[in-house]
């Protein structure tokens, strides 16, 4: 579904037009698109205090020596069930490890157990991000909306790195190494040889 675009006038100071402009040029990127990010983001923000159905990508580092904190973490992570859907455990050094901890469910409780995470004794450092389900169809199917001189702001499908409706290039050919037969001639059977030797004598 195409959702149409609405132009409207937005007043700002001079020097916070500055600020945007320069933040712009930073991200690559126009004044529009830099607005339609930042306004994502604040009313997805806002949607994760409701209670919502949302991601959580939970990241946390820890010393993996202090007693039964491994055990806790694993501990609540089994209380969530199938909310998580994903975890990365990476040893840091002969101490401390780092663990990627990607959930599922309303933001509220995500919100609640990511606290009991970071609060837990041992974990020296960590952060959650968190993403609204419903703010996901405000992206515009990953599609930048921009403009040429002369045209109307449009926006074209996300690159993949691969051309789907180009012609293939024909396969390559592979060398083979040439097949050689091998014969090899097994020994007769027992009963074979007794009748050989019967004959000879």
């Amino acid at each position: 579904m195409k959702d149409n675009l609405v132009r409207f006038g937005v007043a700002m100071e001079s020097s916070l037009i500055e600020q945007l402009d320069a933040l712009a040029d930073l991200r690559g990127c126009n004044r529009s698109e830099l607005l339609r990010d930042l306004t994502r983001a604040e009313v997805s923000r806002t949607a994760l205090d409701k209670g919502v159905p949302a991601f959580a990508a939970v990241t946390l580092v820890y010393n993996h020596h202090v007693r039964e904190l491994s055990e806790r973490l694993t501990s609540l992570q089994h209380d969530l069930g199938d909310a998580v859907r994903s975890t990365m455990h990476v040893h840091l050094d002969h101490e401390h490890c780092l663990e990627v901890i990607v959930m599922r469910g309303r933001s509220d409780q995500l919100k609640q157990v990511t606290g009991r995470m970071l609060g837990t004794r041992g974990v020296i450092q960590g952060g959650a991000e968190y993403v609204a389900e419903d703010t996901l169809s405000l992206s515009n199917t990953g599609r930048r909306l921009h403009q040429h001189p002369g045209q109307e702001p449009h926006s074209h499908p996300p690159s993949h790195g691969h051309a789907h409706d180009q012609p293939r290039a024909p396969a390559r050919a592979v060398a083979t190494a040439p097949v050689v037969k091998v014969s090899v001639k097994r020994p007769a059977p027992k009963s074979a040889r007794r009748k050989s030797v019967k004959g000879r004598r």
